[in-house]
């Protein structure tokens, strides 16, 4: 029986999941062996009555460049209790490679560990995958997918900018992103947004609802100023995972959980919670300025992936095949802008319970303190006094005073 490579996909799409299964396949088919895809992600792989892909060249020659995922996804998270070798044993499995983010690659090290724990002859190589670019790559390098979810979400929000200059209003758009402010960041300040909202904002104080809108507030009220009565703001979902139980409640809203144990973002738009709050708050400090809400999300998650991630892809598509070649296991592989392909062992990058850790907006680089410095508008000592037409207060909504920097 031949040599079998196996992939798996776990968690959300992302755009370019195609291209490294292509590449991948391709890399591997051409060295003579057989690769196929478990179709529902871990529970495929683990829960037996596996459902497989055959991949040859023509199948993987045409998904290459196509939006989603060809190999079907899952989030479920198994137990440690659930590992077993059966198809690895059935199929003559010698590599597995998982493509995913935080938690299929947590469940990734959980695994390499069984296999080593157990003397198992099998290697286990992941792709790191998420449009939220969480993954502990080093400095400067994407995961894939985020570059061309990103572009995405810019032309989207790009047209919600005109619209807010064409009708006079303000917008506040909810972007995804699970822990991480990387999404919201990169749209809001590629188009110089007046206001970003990213969980990572908070380094010096606790996140809170009412911290938010008053953010919101004094981007709002600070255009005023300008002359301006139009706007966008961009809130990264992930603000909701950095608040307890009792600060969530405030919203209003009852969360469903997912197999990982967070919180069901997507089954509720986040952008009409800000903006219910938003509107409540101006209204009752008597500020005329309409706002509407704007959920980006799955709109960006299966789209055709761009040249970018394209070409990263199939790097870490024929990089899979180096690292296998060198004997390297419970890794992902990782690609740097000139193509050097290196393994970031994923025992390196986990905490004390085996998870890996999420990579966060390094607040001490010089491209967020530019931004959050220069590129925003916002409320500051300067403007109290043309502020208090609006604002009885103007030292409370004051950006700085806020967040406690």
């Amino acid at each position: 029986m031949k040599e079998t490579v196996a992939i798996l996909c776990g968690g959300g799409p992302a755009p370019g999941i195609n291209a490294v299964i292509s590449s991948i396949s391709r890399t591997f088919l051409k060295s003579g062996y057989r690769v196929i895809g478990i179709h529902d992600g871990y529970k495929g792989l683990l829960k037996g009555n596996a459902t497989i892909e055959e991949i040859d060249f023509h199948y993987a020659d045409r998904i290459h460049n196509v939006g989603g995922s060809a190999i079907r996804m899952s989030r479920f998270k198994p137990k440690d209790s659930d590992f077993n070798t059966l198809l690895f044993e059935e199929l003559n499995i010698r590599l597995l490679v998982t493509i995913g983010g935080d938690d299929t690659a947590s469940t990734a090290n959980r695994l390499a560990n069984y296999l080593k724990e157990n003397n198992i002859k099998i290697q286990n190589i992941h792709v790191p995958k998420t449009i939220d670019n969480d993954l502990p790559l080093p400095e400067g390098i994407s995961t894939f997918g985020y570059q061309s979810a990103k572009q995405e979400g810019v032309g989207i929000a790009s047209t919600i900018y005109e619209d807010a200059r064409t009708s006079g209003n303000w917008f506040v758009i909810s972007a995804m992103g699970r822990e991480a402010g990387h999404l919201a960041f990169g749209i809001g300040s590629s188009l110089r947004f007046p206001m970003i909202v990213i969980p990572e904002m908070f380094n010096k104080t606790n996140v809170t609802l009412e911290k938010i809108i008053r953010l919101l507030i004094s981007a709002i009220v600070k255009r005023k100023i300008l002359g301006i009565n139009y706007g966008v703001a961009i809130v990264s979902e992930g603000v909701f995972h950095f608040m307890d139980d009792a600060e969530i409640e405030k919203s209003g809203v009852n969360f469903t959980y997912d197999d990982h144990g967070h919180p069901e973002l997507g089954n509720v738009s986040k952008a009409h919670i800000f903006n219910l709050m938003l509107n409540k708050k101006l209204k009752e400090m008597g500020i005329e300025v309409k706002s509407r809400p704007v959920e980006l999300g799955y709109e960006i998650r299966c789209i055709q992936p761009t040249a970018y991630d394209l070409l990263y892809c199939s790097l870490l598509g024929m990089g899979v095949k180096k690292l296998y070649d060198s004997g390297y296991t419970g890794c992902m592989v990782t690609a740097d802008h000139t193509g050097i392909i290196k393994p970031l062992f994923l025992k390196d990058v986990e905490d004390e319970n085996g998870k890996i850790k999420p990579r966060l907006v390094n607040m001490n680089s010089e491209k967020a303190k530019m931004v959050f410095e220069e590129g925003l508008q916002y409320i500051n000592p300067g403007d109290y006094q043309e502020a208090k037409k609006y604002l009885s207060n103007p030292e409370y909504y004051d950006f700085r005073t806020i967040l406690n920097w």
